[in-house]
C-alpha cells in the first residue's frame, strides 16, 4: 500500500466539495459519461487517503486521458472549440484528483478550479449564475486555506467561516478594480458555445420557421426608452430583409449585405433607445426603422438593417435613433429593385393569375396593395402556430386551400402576390411589440415575438411598411402572440417550466417582473460595463478629460493604492527592526545550502548544537554565532548587531563554496 498522502483531510473535504459545486452549473452542456468519470475519482481519491487504494501508476493515467480524450472527441464530435475545450478542462480538473500527492498538485487543482468557474459564465451569465459562482469561489479558498493549516485542523467550519471572511475583506478591491480598471479589448476571441446561438432568426426563412420561434420564451433583447414607450402596434423591430425566394423559401440577396447605406429622408419625431442583445449567432441588430448608431461597429445595409462586422455571440448593449416615419428612397428608384420583382420561372400558377388580374383590374399598386389586405380581412384565415402542410406550390396551397398559417405565411405569400402583380416587395424578418416591465419601465422583447411582414415600394411613397398578419389577428399586433392565440394549443408549449404561461397568476407575474428587472439591471450595469459606459461614468465623476490620460492617471492611482496597501499589510519596516531574527533566517539559509536545515518547532540552540555535531570544523564559528544571537536576542534586545554579523561572516568564511558529496 501506499504512504499517507501529503494532503490535509480538511483541505480533501473541501477540494471534494469545491468539484461538486464547480461541475454542477456545467452538467447541462457536459456529457453524462463526466458525471460517472467524476464519481470514480472522487471515490479513488478517497479509498487513497484511507491508504486501501495506490495512485495510479503512469500506464494507469496514460489510460484515464486516453478515454477521456476519446470521450470528448465522440460526444461533441471534436477536440477543438470552446464546447470541446470546457470539457476537457473539467475532465482535466477531475482527473487531478487522483494524481495528486503534494500541496503544489493541490495548487493546481485549485486554480484549474478558478478557471473552470469563469467558464461557466461563457453559458449563462444571469444574476442567478453570478450568486451561484459565490459557491464554489468560496469552497475553493476553504481548500486552499485547508492546504496552509495542514494536518492539525481537523474541522471543516472555522476554515469555511475565514474563506468567507477573506472573500467579504476582498469585495472593496473588487468593486474598486471593477469600477476603474480600464476595459482592454480581448488579444483573441473564440466562437462561442453553439446552444447559446440556435434559437433565433435565421438568415432564410420557410413558413414554419418562425412557426416554431413562437413557441420559445427566450429572450431576445430587452429596450429601455429616452421618455414614454411609443404602441404596441408600432414596434416593428428589423432584423433581416429577404429578398430570394426559390419556390420553397426565403433568403438574403448578396447585394443587400453590401455595407452601402441607402437614400433616406428624416421626417417625424425621432425615437431614442438603447437595447440589450442577447447572444444571436448572427451579425445583424435589432432596431425601429429607420435607425442610426454612432458606433463604428455597425452600419446601415442597402435594405434598412443595421449589421456589425462579427455575429453577436456574447450580450451586447447598444445605443440607437430611430425615425419611423421617414421617406425611404422616395427620390430615385433603388438598384434593388430588380432583386424586389425576382420569382421562380415555375410554380404557384394560380396566384400568378390572381396577381395578373388584380393589376389588370386595379392598374395602381397602392389599389392593389388594398385589395390583398382587404382580401385577408375578409375571407376565412385563420391564424395558427401549428399550419396544416403544403404542398409543392406552397403559395397557391396557403392562399386557396389550407388559409391557416402564422406570419411567415402572410408575409410570404402577399410579397409573391405584390411580385407577381410587377410590384417591388420584399420580406421583413424581424419582431414584433414586445412585453412591458412596468417596474423599470423596459421592453422585454422574446422568441416569441418573432414577425414577418411585407415592404413594397412605389416611386410616390418609396418603401412602405404593411402587416398582412394585422388584417387576420389584430391582437397578435396590438396585444400579443398569446391574445391571438387564445383557446388554440401550442403556446409556449416547448417551455412547459416558463412562469409566462401563468401571467394570469397576480403574485407570481409580479414576482416574475421583479425578477427579470433584476437580471436586467444586472446586465446593463455589470455584464455590458465595457470601456464606453466606464468612460461615460468617469467623465460624469471627473469631468471631460481625455480617455488615455484618464486611463493612465487610474491606473497610476490604482497602483499606488494597492502599493500603500501591501506596505500596510506587509509592514516591512518592522522586520527590518528585528535585526537578530533576520540574520538567524541568514544563518538557517546558509546552513541549508550545506545539508542542514531546521526542523519544524526545533529551538535555535537546538539546532546550532545539531549543525555543530554535523559540521565539526566550524563548530567553534558556529557556537560563536549562537553565544552572540542568544546575547543579543534575549540579555541584551538593545545591543549593536555589528557583533552578530561578524560572526555570521566568519561561519560563512569557513564554510566551503559547495557542499560535500557523500
Amino acid at each position: 500500500m501506499s504512504a499517507k498522502p501529503g494532503i490535509p483531510r480538511n483541505a480533501l473535504i473541501w477540494l471534494l466539495v469545491a468539484q461538486v459545486l464547480v461541475i454542477l452549473p456545467h452538467l447541462t452542456h457536459l456529457p453524462l459519461w463526466i458525471t460517472g468519470l467524476w464519481l470514480g475519482c472522487a471515490a479513488w481519491r478517497i479509498q487513497i487517503f484511507r491508504m486501501r487504494l495506490r495512485y495510479p501508476n503512469s500506464w494507469a493515467k496514460a489510460a484515464l486521458m486516453i478515454g477521456a480524450g476519446f470521450g470528448v472527441y465522440f460526444s461533441r464530435g471534436s477536440l477543438v472549440g470552446l464546447e470541446a475545450g470546457v470539457v476537457l478542462l473539467i475532465a482535466a480538473f477531475i482527473l487531478k484528483l487522483v494524481e495528486m500527492r503534494t500541496a503544489r498538485d493541490a495548487l493546481v487543482l485549485i486554480f484549474l478550479g478558478f478557471f473552470a468557474v469563469v467558464t461557466s459564465y461563457l453559458f449563462e451569465d444571469g444574476l442567478l449564475a453570478g450568486l451561484y459562482s459565490l459557491l464554489p469561489v468560496t469552497a475553493l479558498l476553504a481548500a486552499l486555506i485547508g492546504l496552509q493549516q495542514g494536518a492539525r485542523m481537523t474541522q471543516p467550519w472555522p476554515t469555511l467561516r475565514l474563506a468567507g471572511s477573506l472573500l467579504l475583506q476582498a469585495v472593496p478591491l473588487m468593486i474598486l478594480l471593477f469600477l476603474f480598471f480600464p476595459r482592454l479589448a480581448p488579444l483573441w476571441t473564440l466562437p462561442q458555445p453553439g446552444p447559446r446561438g440556435l434559437t433565433g432568426l435565421a438568415d432564410h426563412m420557410a413558413p414554419g420557421d418562425i412557426a416554431r420561434l413562437g413557441q420559445s420564451a427566450e429572450l431576445a433583447f430587452r429596450v429601455s426608452f429616452e421618455g414614454e414607450i411609443p404602441p404596441r402596434d408600432q414596434l416593428y423591430w428589423r432584423a433581416v430583409t429577404f429578398e430570394q425566394f426559390d419556390g420553397r423559401r426565403w433568403s438574403q440577396s448578396f447585394a443587400a449585405q453590401v455595407p452601402q447605406e441607402p437614400h433616406w429622408q428624416a421626417t417625424g419625431q425621432p425615437l431614442r433607445y438603447s437595447i440589450v442583445m442577447q447572444p444571436s449567432g448572427q451579425p445583424w441588430l435589432f432596431a425601429l426603422d429607420v435607425p442610426r448608431m454612432a458606433a463604428d461597429d455597425a452600419q446601415l445595409m442597402a435594405d434598412f438593417h443595421l449589421q456589425r462586422r462579427q455575429p453577436v455571440n456574447q450580450p451586447l448593449l447598444y445605443r440607437v435613433t430611430s425615425w419611423p416615419e421617414a421617406r425611404r428612397e422616395a427620390e430615385r428608384a433603388p438598384s434593388s429593385l430588380g432583386r424586389a420583382l425576382q420569382l421562380p420561372a415555375q410554380g404557384n400558377p394560380r396566384s400568378h393569375a390572381w396577381a395578373g388580374e388584380l393589376r389588370r383590374t386595379l392598374q395602381e399598386p397602392e389599389a392593389v396593395v388594398q385589395a390583398l389586405l382587404r382580401h385577408f380581412k375578409r375571407e376565412p384565415y385563420h391564424y395558427t402556430l401549428k399550419p396544416p402542410a403544403v404542398g409543392a406550390d406552397i403559395v397557391d396551397d396557403f392562399l386557396f386551400s389550407t388559409r391557416s398559417g402564422f406570419c411567415a405565411h402572410y408575409a410570404g405569400a402577399m410579397t409573391f402576390v405584390l411580385r407577381a402583380a410587377g410590384i417591388p416587395a420584399r420580406v421583413v424578418a424581424g419582431y414584433q411589440g414586445g412585453e412591458v416591465n412596468p417596474a423599470g419601465n423596459y421592453l422585454s422583447v422574446r422568441q416569441l415575438d418573432a414577425h414577418a411582414w411585407v415592404e413594397y415600394w412605389t416611386a410616390e411613397r418609396g418603401w412602405v411598411s404593411v402587416d398582412p398578419t394585422f388584417q387576420v389577428a389584430p391582437e397578435r399586433v396590438e396585444q400579443g402572440l398569446e391574445q391571438a392565440l387564445a383557446g388554440q394549443e401550442g403556446f409556449l408549449e416547448d417551455s412547459p417550466m416558463s412562469l409566462l404561461r401563468y401571467r394570469d397568476i397576480g403574485w407570481l407575474n409580479q414576482l416574475r417582473l421583479r425578477w427579470d428587472e433584476l437580471n436586467y439591471g444586472w446586465q446593463r450595469w455589470v455584464l455590458d460595463y465595457q470601456s464606453e459606459l466606464q468612460l461615460q461614468l468617469l467623465q460624469r465623476w471627473f469631468g471631460k478629460v481625455d480617455a488615455t490620460a484618464l486611463g493612465i492617471g487610474l491606473v497610476s492611482a490604482l497602483a499606488a493604492v494597492l502599493g500603500l496597501l501591501a506596505l500596510w499589510l506587509l509592514k516591512p519596516w518592522r522586520r527590518e527592526r528585528d535585526v537578530q531574527q533576520r540574520l538567524f533566517l541568514a544563518f538557517e539559509r546558509t546552513l541549508a545550502r550545506h545539508g542542514l536545515r531546521r526542523e519544524p518547532g526545533e529551538g535555535a540552540r537546538t539546532f546550532a548544537v545539531r549543525a555543530a555535531c554535523r559540521l565539526p570544523a566550524q563548530a567553534e564559528a558556529i557556537h560563536a554565532f549562537l553565544r552572540s544571537y542568544e546575547q543579543q536576542r534575549y540579555a541584551a534586545a538593545d545591543a549593536a548587531p555589528t557583533e552578530l554579523r561578524q560572526a555570521l561572516r566568519a561561519l560563512r568564511r569557513q564554510l566551503p563554496w559547495r557542499r560535500a558529496r557523500r
